[in-house]
């Protein structure tokens, strides 16, 4: 079973919702979906929200290895994301020697706001931790205690290892950047890490005609036909 956890956020349910859909319709392979909603982490997840904080899973995402309880492997990603290939192929890249799969951007913002004008921060290792293929048994130091206690940069820039060493690579095309990264046909994820189709101030942004797409297929279900 592929296990997947994807961030959740209130503020807009359809992102995730897509992203779930676009990941089974396309899985050849079983697949758990499962979203990170602070709504269910009452008790486990106690951090107060920072005010630089976009999104409701900014931390808690690294809450996945232990939600998966220390075992096996899981799959993290943003909510903001439309997967356009197969995840088997991305589940099949697990590599033992590492304690998590990252694609290794070197990205730095141009923009000073993201999306719902929130300040886009700037730092080392932007945007590894959107896409992360967790071995969980070797990220244990992931404590609910830990997550809610230990600072921002500490969490995305992988302090928590102790060793870059343990960060494996993942090939660009499974966390595409949307508006950064050149417009390819050949891409598995794709990352509206500036801002989704799914609000209106982007819904012009690249690859929203796939992302809308991919929305209408949600939403559609089988009518009786009338005699």
């Amino acid at each position: 079973m592929i296990r997947v956890f994807i961030g959740y956020s209130r503020s807009a349910p359809v992102a995730s919702a897509v992203a779930a859909h676009s990941i089974v319709a396309r899985s050849s392979q079983p697949v758990s979906v499962n979203f990170i909603a602070l709504s269910q982490l009452e008790g486990i997840y106690t951090r107060p929200r920072h005010e630089l904080q976009s999104t409701d899973f900014s931390f808690s995402r690294f809450l996945t290895p232990y939600l998966a309880g220390y075992q096996d492997w899981a799959i993290f990603m943003d909510d903001d994301m439309l997967v356009l290939d197969d995840i088997a192929k991305l589940w099949a890249l697990r590599d033992p020697a590492y304690a998590v799969q990252v694609v290794k951007h070197t990205h730095v913002p141009k923009e000073e706001e993201k999306f719902l004008g929130k300040v886009q921060t700037k730092y080392e290792k932007k945007n590894w931790s959107s896409v992360m293929l967790f071995n969980c048994a070797r990220c244990t130091a992931l404590t609910p205690d830990y997550v809610n206690s230990a600072t921002g940069l500490e969490l995305h820039q992988f302090k928590w290892l102790g060793d870059d060493g343990l960060i494996g690579e993942i090939p660009h095309r499974w966390n595409h950047l949307a508006d950064y990264d050149p417009h390819s046909d050949d891409v598995s994820i794709v990352h509206y890490t500036v801002g989704g189709p799914f609000y209106d101030d982007f819904k012009d942004c690249s690859y929203s005609a796939e992302w809308f797409a991919e929305r209408q297929r949600l939403l559609h279900c089988d009518q009786r036909t009338k005699k």
